[in-house]
């Protein structure tokens, strides 16, 4: 693809900035996994897959965005279906680190997730027939909270409650709060986009805004509890 990127484009612009958080984000968690102790050092090369596929994936639709002017709906769900579940393995590995965590739990997190995803696909790719839009919608916001249910009340809340050490307890914590307000930005793009006609260019704004807060902040509270959890391996040493 040979077209430039306009720099009045705001939407290709806001592509080209999280692109480049996505990298950088990537290299960051990557190094910073010396820093922490053994049980942690794998969720922080999750958190680095997570935005290092986001990053690729950046890249390719910030390239159709600039060239076609349409939002790269395939793409952007690709990229999902790819590092939501990662994220939902986050949950799991956070308390399988401290606790037994049977493995019925992971897969209703997962199942979840897939099928908020795959909703939300066949709505987005099919945005003519308003009435399953909608309906598809709901059904995608029904599976997220359940994951919202599941983190408060559900198993992963309980067994983080009762066994979880202070770091894992703040990691949770800070998670689960990402997962309901930072993922009820996804459902608010996915009404501007489509709602009233739709608005292209919102909907990638708001999508881009939320792929930028969710993934590397995400990555973020688990770089913060490893960090913390190894001095407070030090300072008991």
């Amino acid at each position: 693809m040979e077209k430039m990127l306009n720099p009045s484009d705001f939407v290709g612009v806001s592509f080209w900035i999280i692109s480049a958080a996505m990298v950088a984000a990537t290299f960051f968690f990557w190094v910073e996994r010396d820093r922490a102790v053994g049980k942690w050092k794998t969720s922080l090369t999750v958190a680095a897959m997570v935005t290092g596929i986001a990053a690729i994936h950046y890249f390719y639709m910030r390239d159709v965005w600039a060239v076609t002017g349409e939002s790269p709906t395939v793409f952007r769900y690709v990229d999902w279906l790819l590092t939501v579940p990662l994220q939902i393995i986050e949950f799991y590995l956070i308390l399988a680190a401290i606790a037994v965590v049977r493995a019925a739990l992971f897969w209703r997190l997962l199942v979840a997730s897939l099928v908020m995803l795959i909703a939300g696909y066949l709505a987005e790719v099919n945005p003519e027939a308003t009435t399953s839009l909608w309906v598809l919608f709901i059904i995608g916001t029904l599976a997220w909270l359940y994951i919202i249910y599941e983190i408060f009340a559900g198993e992963a809340s309980q067994i983080n409650a009762s066994q979880g050490t202070v770091a894992s307890k703040r990691a949770f914590s800070a998670l689960r709060i990402i997962v309901t307000f930072g993922w009820a930005i996804y459902p608010l793009g996915f009404v501007y986009g489509y709602a009233g006609g739709g608005n292209a260019d919102a909907l990638n704004i708001i999508y881009n805004l939320a792929d930028f807060v969710n993934k590397i902040a995400f990555g973020v509270v688990i770089w913060a509890a490893a960090t913390a959890d190894n001095a407070n391996e030090k300072a008991a040493a």
